[in-house]
């Protein structure tokens, strides 16, 4: 219940920004605002203050500012108004007007993470540490398509498609835009040169997909109560070494070793403070009764990240860019089909992400609000009609034409739209209850 709750308020403060830059303009622009609504559906709360109704609804996904002479509904601009009214009716207003009332609410979501990223840089923001070591593989996944092209573990990703990376962050910005073609990457192995291929239409955007790993050692970052490791007298830094027979070299060993205990007592060694000691844990089965656990999480390897003013600054700008590029490169993959719709996550995704990251630290909050902030702003930016994009679309046409679509040709489109984005959430509903049920 934390999470949700934790979840929805961030949600509703990225909504409330959103619906404040085009209330902000429209005030400006001098249009007179009847509604600022955060949430859909019945009233939970509402109050008058001027001439505007602020309102809490109950279903929060989402919000509106309704302005006058706004759409055909009442007060809309096919309602009579009053010469003084006419004055304020959004309707009446040049179509650059409208259109700066549009883009003001998505612009505030891309702008909200250049404001927020360098206060989170200033505070401290831990990143996973082999981000800038060098791409070298610690674990290739059985099956996969690394697999099938020829990866090893301890190989050294040196180029893709030609050009050289030095990092793992290096390599998974070049990955991300070379989504949807086909891959070639240069690899050092053994000290010795190899080049491995991915075809078109086995590509993915991240390294995982792929079936590639960092590495990660088996030490123990967490142990979960009453469970089989904690209770066999298993400690946080633990390094296992050895499962029964079976040697572990890295935490994607264990996995394969715990599964073939099928619930026996097993003998674990693990390496303490330089000592070497053994446990007996006998694994349970989960909650599916598909897989058996003993309680444990993976020690990540993190560095803080903390800058002063100015290299705070910069650093959150940068980091902005690279997640607007991410999205943009992300959403023209999904279109073009290189990209699988089980990537897409619909509210209960972002709910739990930002219920998550609210019950850990401030930097980690601010990062998280950057982020969803970003997918916010563009997913409003898309040309379907109901979506702010649509509108702009409507308003462009207007001024290059100058004439607007009829009232029924742009009811007509949102009703098309509408049905886009229903089908859209429910893909996104979809892969939210397949990931819960399915891990």
């Amino acid at each position: 219940m934390i999470t949700i709750a934790a979840g929805i308020i961030m949600l509703g403060i990225l909504v409330f920004i959103h619906e404040f830059g085009h209330f902000c303009v429209a005030k400006m622009s001098g249009v007179k605002v009847l509604k600022f609504s955060l949430g859909f559906g019945p009233r939970l709360f509402s109050k008058t203050w001027g001439e505007t109704e602020y309102m809490i609804c109950a279903v929060p996904l989402g919000g509106y500012v309704q302005m006058l002479g706004e759409g055909g509904d009442e007060n809309g601009e096919t309602d009579e108004l009053t010469e003084e009214e006419k004055a304020r009716s959004y309707a009446a207003k040049s179509p650059g007007q409208r259109m700066a009332i549009i883009a003001a609410g998505p612009l505030m979501n891309l702008v909200l993470p250049f404001v927020i990223l360098p206060l989170a840089f200033m505070i401290g923001v831990n990143l996973p540490a082999f981000l800038d070591r060098e791409p070298c593989i610690g674990f290739v996944a059985p099956e996969s398509v690394a697999a099938n092209a020829g990866f090893a573990s301890g190989d050294c990703i040196e180029a893709v498609n030609g050009i050289s990376v030095s990092s793992w962050n290096e390599a998974n910005k070049k990955l991300i835009s070379l989504a949807g073609s086909g891959l070639r990457f240069e690899v050092l192995r053994s000290g010795e040169k190899v080049e491995l291929t991915i075809p078109v239409e086995e590509s993915n955007l991240e390294f995982q997909s792929l079936g590639l790993f960092p590495d990660q050692p088996a030490r123990i970052g967490g142990l979960a109560p009453n469970m089989p490791a904690a209770q066999a007298g298993m400690e946080k830094n633990d390094l296992i070494i050895s499962i029964g027979e079976h040697e572990i070299s890295s935490w994607y060993d264990l996995k394969n070793a715990i599964q073939k205990t099928r619930g026996q007592p097993v003998p674990v060694v693990v390496e303490r403070n330089g000592e070497r000691l053994e446990f007996t844990v006998t694994p349970e089965r989960d909650d599916r009764g598909d897989d058996y656990l003993i309680g444990i999480a993976p020690a990540q390897d993190v560095v803080m990240k903390r800058f002063g003013p100015l290299k705070a600054v910069a650093a959150g700008a940068e980091r902005t860019y690279d997640l607007i590029e991410l999205t943009v490169v992300f959403v023209q993959k999904l279109f073009s089909g290189h990209v699988s719709t089980k990537n897409i996550g619909g509210p209960i995704t972002v709910v739990q992400i930002a219920g998550q990251a609210a019950q850990t630290d401030v930097s980690s909050i601010l990062t998280v609000l950057a982020f969803l902030s970003i997918q916010l702003g563009i997913l409003n930016l898309l040309p379907i009609p109901i979506l702010d994009g649509g509108h702009l679309f409507f308003n462009l046409f207007e001024l290059v034409f100058r004439r607007p679509l009829s009232v029924r040709t742009r009811e007509i489109a949102q009703q098309i739209g509408l049905v886009l984005l229903i089908m859209l959430m429910v893909v996104a509903f979809y892969n939210d209850i397949v990931r819960i049920f399915m891990g």
